[in-house]
């Protein structure tokens, strides 16, 4: 009797400590953990930026894209097969492997040091950015916010809905697109609003197929922590239900590029008028691989989204959009006052308005061209404005932006 009563007393207590283990795996700090190790790859070196940010640079194979079932066995592509800039200068791949090139200044790191040529540089994740998350399941996504030319839902604009001053080109077969965008650092009224401005390479409808690559600056309290400008990107397949992240917070992006990391601050910005400050992107699909290439400036071609992670982007886009967004979370029941682009309407011109500039398609045949039938949309122009143009010097432009909340914008 006394031995049953003890392997019944011993079999609770495994019991009870596989409980208090599963439970403890179950726990806020032990997901927290989790998740920060499933984000933060082992690094090669770290270099702390002024801006508080760690910036570890992480080997190439082991970077988040390798998460990915479909590349676990993937033979990183060093080069576009093709560039529609002209023959593929290999040196574009990083033009800071040459040792005795000047190096421009670009994101707020490079103060403090470089990444090794074979590594990436990623922004690390810190616990902080997680718990500012919604959910940490949802950490480092957006919903659907596309701007949709075609269609305005006014239930959107007053609860809490995405508002956009944006070009767009429509009605044919694009294989990317590119744009000089002038930089600023726009006020946000609340931490859960962003303002920022990108463009879009679409496929598919604004359904739940939607098809998204995307690329610019933003200003967003809730993912960086900070009102700093960053570059960033975005891709989705299934309109930002369940696939896609911002930078490379998940497997998808492949990254080539020592130099440039995804969500660090750019620096420096535009100023009223003052000194103005630009960075071009340009996005464009190869033709022999499928893949997604992305270029940052003149000089850096940073990696590529591989085709499989889509379905009409596989073949092509149809539709480019090139512009502003902002969150309007209607605070206290009024229009918000974050602002967009530089917070000034398109009328005030030059070194007060912000700007696209030289915005262009890449045709069929893999060539930059002018867009044809450029449109322009706003949900609400006494809040956000577009106004384009073309001339000699900067090509198909437009000027865009606002203040949000006014007399004018309630």
């Amino acid at each position: 009797m006394d031995t049953a009563r003890g392997v019944t007393c011993l079999l609770v207590a495994v019991i009870c400590l596989s409980c208090a283990a599963a439970a403890a795996a179950r726990s806020p700090p032990a997901r927290l953990h989790r998740h920060l190790k499933r984000f933060n790859k082992p690094a090669v070196k770290s270099i702390e930026s002024p801006d508080g940010d760690i910036i570890d640079c992480v080997h190439m194979s082991h970077q988040p894209a390798f998460d990915h079932p479909y590349l676990k066995n993937h033979t990183i592509q060093m080069r576009p097969n093709y560039h529609p800039e002209g023959l593929y200068d290999e040196s574009k791949t990083n033009v800071a492997s040459s040792s005795n090139a000047e190096r421009p200044m670009v994101q707020l790191w490079h103060q403090n040091g470089r990444c090794p040529e074979g590594t990436v540089p990623i922004r690390r994740t810190k616990k902080d950015d997680l718990l500012r998350a919604s959910s940490m399941r949802r950490y480092g996504r957006k919903r659907h916010t596309t701007a949709n030319p075609m269609s305005v839902n006014p239930t959107m604009l007053n609860e809490g809905g995405h508002q956009h001053a944006i070009a767009y080109v429509q009605g044919d077969k694009y294989y990317g697109a590119k744009a000089t965008i002038n930089v600023w650092e726009p006020k946000i009224e609340q931490p859960n609003e962003f303002s920022l401005s990108q463009l879009w390479i679409l496929g598919g409808s604004f359904g739940e197929d939607l098809n998204s690559i995307e690329a610019g600056w933003q200003v967003s309290p809730d993912l960086y922590g900070d009102n700093n400008t960053r570059l960033f990107t975005y891709w989705t397949s299934d309109a930002y239900q369940a696939t896609g992240c911002y930078n490379i917070l998940c497997s998808g992006f492949v990254q080539i590029n020592s130099e440039i990391a995804m969500g660090a601050s750019i620096f420096p910005t535009s100023s009223y008028s003052g000194s103005q400050y630009d960075i071009s992107i340009l996005i464009w699909k190869d033709p022999k691989e499928g893949n997604w290439w992305m270029q940052f400036g003149k000089d850096y071609v940073l990696g590529y989204w591989p085709s499989f992670l889509f379905s009409y982007l596989a073949d092509s886009a149809s539709m480019i959009e090139w512009g502003g967004e902002v969150v309007n979370s209607q605070p206290d029941g009024v229009h918000t006052s974050t602002q967009m682009g530089s917070g000034h309407f398109p009328e005030e011109g030059f070194s007060k308005a912000s700007y696209f500039k030289n915005i262009q398609v890449v045709d069929s045949t893999n060539n930059l061209k002018a867009p044809k039938g450029l449109g322009t949309f706003t949900e609400q122009s006494n809040c956000y404005d577009v106004q384009n143009g073309n001339n000699g010097d900067w090509g198909t432009y437009f000027y865009y932006g606002g203040p949000g909340r006014s007399s004018n914008c309630q």
